[in-house]
Order: structure tokens, then sequence, then C-alpha cells
């Protein structure tokens, strides 16, 4: 009699199912947490920099510099050949460069390191799920390894091999 009650009590835990959508429950509101943390608390600039930091790294932002800049150049070459408001050697669009190389470089790492710390939560919440991976593991193993107790002991009494 004892042994049914064991099994019963196994059997009853058995449901591996629940156990997996309550780990996926609180995967989830792990995530909707650090969501929650970085969108409260991040200011008007802050979101600005992360705009700032996404068009300056992207390929239109290129191409439409170089369109901007070659336009300058040809403009003030061929087009305002007589009168150029910036003559060869291009002093304003080398100050109007430096400004932007000045003021972008520091907006695109203050959006790398909003980044990086979201990165870094996002890894530690994927040691957090791997710990709970290996701990339900060890709950089936253990399962499993009773489960093979019990259909050992039933193979014996009905002298099955």
């Amino acid at each position: 009699m004892p042994k049914k009650n064991n099994l019963s009590e196994i059997y009853r835990n058995l449901d591996i199912t629940k156990i997996f959508q309550n780990e996926i429950k609180k995967a989830e509101e792990s995530l909707e947490k650090i969501e929650q943390f970085y969108k409260k608390d991040l200011k008007y600039l802050d979101r600005l920099s992360d705009r700032i930091a996404e068009i300056g790294g992207s390929w239109a932002f290129i191409f439409l510099f170089f369109i901007i800049l070659f336009s300058w150049m040809i403009t003030n070459t061929f087009l305002l050949a007589n009168k150029p408001f910036d003559p060869y050697p291009f002093i304003l669009l080398n100050l109007f460069l430096s400004c932007l190389a000045a003021i972008q470089a520091p907006i695109i790492l203050m959006a790398q390191n909003r980044a990086a710390k979201r990165d870094q939560i996002r890894a530690e919440l994927d040691l957090e799920k791997d710990l709970r991976d290996l701990h339900i593991d060890q709950k089936s193993h253990h399962l499993l390894v009773q489960m093979q107790k019990d259909v050992d002991t039933l193979k014996k009494k009905m002298n099955v091999k």
C-alpha cells in the first residue's frame, strides 16, 4: 500500500506542463519588468539620443551624408565658381563636419551605454532561465528514475523480464 501512495504522489507531480507554464510566465514577467524599467526611466533626451544613434548608424544617413558633401563641393567649385560662399579648402564644410562629429559621437555613446546595461540585465535573465531549466531537468530526471523503479517493481511482481 505505501507504494500506491508513493505512485499517486509522483503522478500528481507529473504535470510537467504546469511547471513549464510557470517558468514561461516567470520569464515573460521578467522581460516585461526589464522593458518597463528602461521605458519609465528614459527621459526625452535619452529617447532622442537613441533615435539619433539609430539614424546616424544607418546606410540612409551615410548616403544622404555623401549627397550633401558632394552637393556642397560641386556647388562651391562649379556652380558658384565666380563667388563661392565656401571656396576650395572648404573650411566652412570642415567646421560643420567637426561640429557634427563632436556632437554625434557622445550621443551615440550614451545610447550604446544604455543598450549595454539593458543587454547585461538580459544576460542575467538568461542565466536565471538556464538555472530554472536545470532545476526542471533535475525534477524530470528524478521523476524518470522513480518511474523506472516503479516499472521494475511492477515487472518483478508480474514476473516479467
